[in-house]
């Protein structure tokens, strides 16, 4: 008899800024605490999170910035699109994440959203903050890689 959860993982969005204007030291898995209209809206891809950042305050994990549109079918209980949202970690991840914020100075970047197993999860990244040279340096590398690709495409 077939299981009447999905399986696997569906990436909802990817932060591609986030790996070009940090280094990421470390990355954790954490769920999100939503209301109904916003997971719908989630589901479609309604959400943007370019300024999102998460904090911990009060020994809790929370996400900062993630704009999540308003549901098209929702009625007067529709969700607030820019709240605070909790993210759901163990205590010993929140505490490890606040040594490494406070010793090291660095933050706390959402990577990726992803349903796993049919809820909602989000990546979080310990990144420290790239200089411009590096930047630069990627760029090099990027374009270098390209052609080089283009080269051998055309040989073979």
């Amino acid at each position: 008899m077939a299981s009447s959860k999905p399986t696997g993982e569906k990436v909802l969005a990817v932060n591609k800024k986030a790996r070009f204007n940090y280094e990421i030291v470390d990355v954790l898995e954490c769920g999100i605490a939503l209301v109904g209209t916003e997971v719908k809206s989630m589901r479609n891809g309604q959400f943007t999170f370019t300024d999102a950042y998460a904090k911990i305050e009060n020994n809790e994990l929370w996400l900062v910035g993630l704009h999540i549109t308003a549901y098209k079918f929702g009625n007067q209980f529709n969700h607030e699109p820019t709240r605070t949202r909790k993210l759901l970690a163990h205590k010993q991840e929140i505490k490890r994440l606040r040594r490494k914020t406070d010793e090291k100075g660095l933050t706390l970047v959402p990577l990726r959203f992803y349903l796993k197993n049919g809820i909602i999860k989000v990546e979080i990244g310990t990144c420290k903050g790239k200089r411009t040279v590096d930047k630069r340096h990627d760029i090099k590398e990027r374009d270098v890689k390209r052609d080089m690709d283009r080269d051998f495409k055309g040989k073979f």
